[in-house]
């Protein structure tokens, strides 16, 4: 049967090579008949062509074949050994075997840097997950021991076991993302800080409390208590306060602005940074008396009040906050944080009554907030929204829990793999920002050359967004497209890039470039969202007049090494039920072509 070529050649393969006294790489061999055959769809050895051959050195082999650089010679060596064998056994004629061999001798510099870039993004890649996996484990970076010695263990773990981990860890880190957030000025933030009213008040009390005696549990006692919120005009509980000053003392404590031990209180070494001149000290002893403060931990244990309970759900209100572009309505945030507490606690009183309590102390929560600069009134609608100081308080805090927080702005100096692999986590606004910035600092031939490369070694996913970046580049960038129309992953954006811009070169794409390009955008769009998803965003750019029937019918005929997933992934999920049965018809093709 067809399907079997792969196994009479390789062992025909093996037998030419021994009868010569060759030496064969049998992995090597293997590897390439079964890439000709499952992602070439070459239904025998005998037809490969010098073009085929280009598409198999320069697309398919470095997409499904981790390599590294130092293999190369390896891999041609093993492809010249097959075209030697096809023109022995007649598969192929000799003029046809002189044409694949000098085939390989052209592609041999570009195949040779394509694996290079490859190899180096995998190390790089395999390197921050490594570490990402330590970090998650405990592991300090910067001590060597326990760093080999982790390394140590997970490399003697089972190869199961090692994969599972990883991918455990791959799905954590994609749901520990938050969106992209501006950072105000430094300069902005300290003034901020040392606006708030949260700063003057722990600074006052610190200074009140100067060196003094306290209780066994190491608080005021009550006649200091009450002169303390006297001095800092503070309510009493009995008259409507709502134990702020037992917040801010412990708070200050947390932060050491006060240090409390063995029964007595003294100026902590915190008090001085919230007293500097210096932007960054005062700012590096805010963000610990933030922390404090916004992010009490009650214990559930004691017995929490609705106040109390509040204060504990303060954690996801704040990052909501953080994640909104717009200003959110109170009433959204009281019912959000409602559910929230029916989802964590047991509470004594349920119902209408509890859900008042709840909403009423939620909303003297955010006064407070207020007063003390963390969030501010936003909006037409009465939203909330936090303040510059607190987005940046707030980001602190996920970076140190490991989340990834990206800032708008950081990718102004990054490279174009970088500035594409960042935008994925990026809105359309702000992803437009960072490209703005990105090719505000350089020449756009240069840009256009780091775009070009980013499209030719890259997945589909990292081709598309190169490609949406290269379109705002202008004209002057020409010469260097014009140079990447010959690359196969690269000539159908240059063209159409070509024709945009008016070049004498520039040129509608041929059927095939149009429908691999398609193929190319949902496999693009498959790696960031699931196949359904996928589906229906690339066909929210197919023209409305488009045969999509027709245009699928002809899938199967491209060569991509994605072209079978992008066929099921539309047998399944496209709406129309004549398009979606074509489809899964194209797919069984592909697949056995």
């Amino acid at each position: 049967m067809a399907d079997n070529w792969v196994e009479s050649t390789d062992r025909d393969l093996r037998r030419w090579a021994d009868e010569r006294g060759e030496k064969l790489d049998e992995q090597g061999t293997r590897i390439l008949l079964e890439l000709m055959r499952d992602e070439l769809g070459l239904p025998g050895p005998g037809e490969l062509t010098p073009e085929r051959l280009r598409s198999l050195l320069l697309e398919v082999f470095p997409e499904a074949v981790v390599a590294a650089a130092d293999d190369v010679p390896t891999v041609l060596a093993a492809l010249r050994g097959v075209v030697a064998y096809l023109r022995d056994s007649g598969a192929v004629t000799a003029p046809d075997a002189a044409a694949l061999e000098m085939e390989i001798d052209r592609a041999a510099p570009e195949f040779t840097e394509i694996v290079g870039d490859f190899d180096a993004a995998e190390q790089q890649a395999a390197a921050e997950v490594v570490a990402g996996l330590m970090r998650a484990d405990g592991v300090a970076m910067d001590d060597r021991e326990a760093v080999e010695s982790w390394v140590r263990e997970f490399d003697s773990l089972p190869e199961a076991e090692r994969f599972a981990r990883t991918e455990e860890y791959l799905r954590e880190v994609e749901e520990r993302v938050v969106p992209p957030v501006r950072i105000a000025p430094e300069a902005e933030l300290a003034a901020a800080a040392r606006a708030s009213r949260l700063t003057a008040a722990v600074v006052a009390l610190a200074e009140w409390t100067g060196e003094r005696e306290l209780t066994e549990h190491e608080t005021l006692t009550d006649g200091d208590a009450a002169e303390a919120r006297r001095v800092l005009g503070l309510k009493a509980p009995d008259d409507g306060g709502d134990g702020e000053l037992e917040r801010l003392w412990w708070a200050a404590a947390a932060a050491e602005a006060i240090d409390v031990e063995g029964g007595r209180a003294a100026p902590g070494a915190a008090l001085a940074g919230l007293r500097s001149a210096d932007d960054a000290a005062l700012l590096a002893a805010w963000l610990p008396l933030f922390d404090a403060v916004a992010v009490p931990e009650h214990d559930y244990e004691d017995g929490l009040d609705a106040g109390e309970l509040v204060q504990n759900a303060l954690t996801g209100v704040l990052i909501h906050l953080y994640e909104q572009d717009e200003p959110t309505p109170p009433d959204e945030l009281v019912a959000a944080m409602i559910d929230h507490i029916g989802e964590q606690y047991v509470v004594e009183e349920e119902g209408a009554a509890m859900s008042r309590l709840l909403a009423d102390a939620f909303r003297r929560e955010l006064d407070v907030l207020a007063e003390w600069g963390i969030v501010e009134p936003a909006g037409d609608a009465g939203g909330r929204a936090l303040t510059p100081l607190a987005v940046w308080a707030v980001r602190e805090l996920l970076v140190a829990d490991g989340f990834l927080a990206p800032v708008v702005g950081d990718l102004a100096d990054a490279t174009a793999a970088e500035l594409v692999a960042g935008l994925v986590w990026h809105r359309p606004d702000t992803a437009d920002e960072e490209i703005g910035g990105w090719l505000d600092g350089r020449d756009a031939s240069a840009a256009a050359a780091e775009l070009l490369d980013v499209m030719r070694t890259g997945g589909p996913g990292a081709r598309s967004l190169a490609a949406s970046v290269l379109h705002r580049i202008g004209a002057e960038a020409a010469p260097v497209v014009r140079a990447a129309a010959g690359h196969p992953l690269a000539a159908p954006y240059a063209a159409m890039w070509l024709s945009a811009a008016g070049d004498p070169e520039g040129r509608e794409l041929t059927r095939g470039e149009y429908l691999w390009v398609f193929v190319d955008t949902v496999a693009g769009m498959m790696e960031a969202a699931d196949p359904a998803e996928a589906v229906e965003a690339a066909l929210a750019d197919v023209p409305a007049d488009a045969d999509m029937a027709a245009m699928v019918d002809e899938l199967w005929r491209i060569e991509h090494p994605d072209l079978v997933e992008v066929l099921e992934a539309l047998g399944d999920h496209h709406p129309d039920r004549t398009v979606a049965k074509t489809a899964r018809t194209a797919a069984y093709k592909a697949r056995s072509a």
